[in-house]
């Protein structure tokens, strides 16, 4: 029954040894664990870096085998309003702790996506319940989340996976679920997650269904990314003066890959870098590529923006 087991909890981090990238925030966390005595903690940073699963680990560590009777897990995204707080949240707040450690654990994750009352209500319920009550809130952006909330917290800002941490995942999924990956098919998975462990995993996933031996190409048309080398060479031809095939090679690449305008977006800007010309021009290119996005985030036509954005490439070479 293994085999049926989603990977991102299969290799979910059961100890503080195995969440990965993140040594300075584990190691403080762990002091507290070791200490019974913790702050409310605040983890900011992006999605699939560790946020969940070390609120997890410190729940394991602190309450062993009573850890589910002690700990409340909430998704704020999907229950974002003031109810949530004054109901589920104070009703496991307001009770006493099972066994040893004086305070339970609410855990809200995603708490960026609270309403500005439902967060006004959880500061009143963080003041009301510290004796029996600690949380623990994941969100995104810090910056979404109202400042006397962050100041009655601990606050550690994760950050994406290093390649050689990502790298190290692949290697032991490779050898767990016997699987070939060639070294160019690693880069192309640290490239497509962007230090998201999550993503790695499911994407290894999909591409075990298909094939054992894991290949550069299985990688990036799972992923629905576009290879970054035809990406430059889009981006070559159109600023070589070459628009038409230019543009028949965007067109080639969005239906081929499945991808969104904003998708491509995303990695044009990353090319752009890498382009030989000169580096006034990279970053004028660079600041087209956010009005672009914008124009598109607002409704505009994707494939027409992404026209007039090749047109500015063709005229970036004088």
């Amino acid at each position: 029954m293994s085999d049926t087991i989603i990977w991102t909890e299969k290799y979910r981090p059961k100890d503080f040894s195995d969440v990965r990238g993140q040594d300075a925030i584990v190691s403080k966390v762990k002091a507290f664990v070791e200490q019974k005595n913790l702050p409310h903690l605040l983890f900011a940073g992006p999605a699939g870096v560790g946020k969940s699963s070390l609120a997890l680990v410190v729940a394991k560590q602190l309450f062993k085998d009573s850890w589910r009777e002690n700990f409340l897990e909430l998704n704020a995204s999907d229950e974002r309003g003031i109810d949530v707080v004054r109901v589920k949240v104070k009703d496991f707040a307001r009770t006493k702790s099972i066994g040893d450690v004086p305070f339970k654990i609410i855990f809200l994750d995603e708490c960026d996506a609270l309403t500005k009352e439902a967060q006004q209500a959880l500061r009143r319920t963080m003041e009301n319940y510290t004796n029996t009550c600690r949380f623990i809130l994941a969100a995104n952006y810090s910056s979404k989340i109202l400042d006397p909330i962050q100041s009655r917290c601990a606050v550690f800002r994760f950050k994406p996976l290093p390649k050689e941490d990502v790298i190290n995942i692949i290697n032991k999924v490779e050898k767990n679920e016997s699987l070939v990956i060639d070294d160019n098919a690693k880069e192309a998975l640290y490239i497509v997650s962007e230090g998201d462990c999550r993503r790695v995993e499911n994407i290894l996933q999909s591409c075990s269904a298909v094939d054992k031996n894991i290949t550069e190409e299985l990688v990036f048309s799972l992923a629905s990314f576009a290879q970054p080398k035809e990406i430059k060479g889009i981006l070559e031809t159109a600023i070589n003066g070459d628009f038409i095939n230019a543009r028949k090679g965007l067109l080639d690449v969005m239906l081929r890959y499945g991808l969104s305008g904003l998708d491509l977006i995303k990695q044009i800007q990353k090319e752009v870098w890498n382009l030989s010309i000169d580096n006034r021009k990279k970053v004028s290119l660079v600041d087209k590529c956010g009005e672009i996005e914008f124009r598109m985030v607002e409704g505009a036509d994707e494939f027409v923006q992404l026209e007039a954005l090749l047109a500015c490439f063709s005229s970036a070479e004088e």
